[in-house]
């Protein structure tokens, strides 16, 4: 089955499923999708599955950066800040696997239970997956399996589809620890949630750090040091950045002029927004979209 390759970069506002009505996300992804080499920091009601085919990468989860090399893969729990990237800009291919909770039976009490047990903000954040452990070897097998049903087999089996989703979760469930440390971090890191998710959804208008530090109930200095902790971004870089990444959304999938994707993503000019696009993805808005244009065609 050919599916189109989705970037994926701001999973806490949109996830492109690839079924309407079946909350499972499963595909393949490379680091050269995302601007300098880098997602965006997002986090997202679903558990994560990332397994590295080829490269290695770096992945940060609530402040922790981990590598990851070709070969093995890592874990990321619900609700976690999390983003891949490479410090060298150098190239990963991966699959991700990416399940909602409400692929579960939503009248099952017992199935919603054991969800907010094993997934909840008090389990570990992220467990990663080497080949050297056998039950994380079997996980490793799995998301391939998974992804090959998914799109090599026409049309996919969704009952088997569901069954491997299911199984994949109950595999790191039984392993999945209780997580040590101060109640404080998970106040933090929630805190940094409610910050991010105050510039996606006002990203299009002037937003000042008072009142992306206020969104989370914090001040002004406490704002910084979350962001530099949790995204190892300032707040106005962290924001520079996303209404880049909305930007080359638009170039992609509108035709929208420059000046109107400008002003559409809190830029005050084209001129401004063509200054900071060229600084971080090396071309110009107009070029950008022709590149992309090309690469569609051919």
């Amino acid at each position: 089955m050919n599916m189109k390759l989705e970037v994926f970069s701001d999973l806490s506002e949109r996830l492109n499923y690839n079924f309407p009505d079946l909350p499972l996300y499963v595909r393949k992804g490379s680091l050269h999708q995302f601007n300098n080499y880098e997602a965006v920091a997002h986090w997202h009601p679903d558990v994560e599955f990332i397994f590295v085919l080829k490269g290695f990468m770096e992945y940060s989860v609530n402040g922790h950066t981990i590598h990851i090399n070709q070969g093995n893969g890592i874990f990321v729990n619900s609700h976690r800040l999390h983003f891949g990237f490479s410090q060298d800009q150098t190239d990963c291919l991966f699959i991700v696997v990416v399940i909602h909770p409400a692929l579960l039976d939503k009248n099952s009490s017992l199935l919603r239970t054991y969800w907010e047990e094993k997934f909840s903000a008090e389990m570990e954040d992220f467990v990663v997956i080497t080949e050297q452990i056998t039950w994380q070897k079997e996980i490793l097998i799995s998301l391939q399996e998974i992804y090959k049903e998914m799109h090599h087999c026409d049309p996919p089996n969704p009952l088997r589809l569901v069954s491997q989703a299911l199984s994949l979760c109950a595999c790191i469930g039984d392993h999945l620890q209780q997580k040590s440390g101060h109640p404080e971090a998970v106040h933090s890191w929630t805190n940094v949630q409610k910050m991010t998710d105050f510039i996606h959804k006002h990203y299009d208008l002037k937003i000042t750090l008072d009142e992306i530090a206020s969104s989370g109930t914090v001040c002004r200095s406490r704002c910084c040091t979350l962001f530099n902790k949790y995204i190892g971004q300032t707040p106005n870089a962290y924001l520079t950045r996303y209404r880049i990444q909305k930007s080359c959304e638009m170039l992609r999938e509108t035709k929208r002029s420059i000046g109107e994707i400008a002003l559409a993503c809190g830029f005050q000019s084209a001129s401004y927004y063509t200054s900071i696009f060229r600084k971080q993805i090396g071309l110009v808005p107009l070029d950008y979209r022709k590149q992309i244009t090309n690469n569609s065609i051919t």
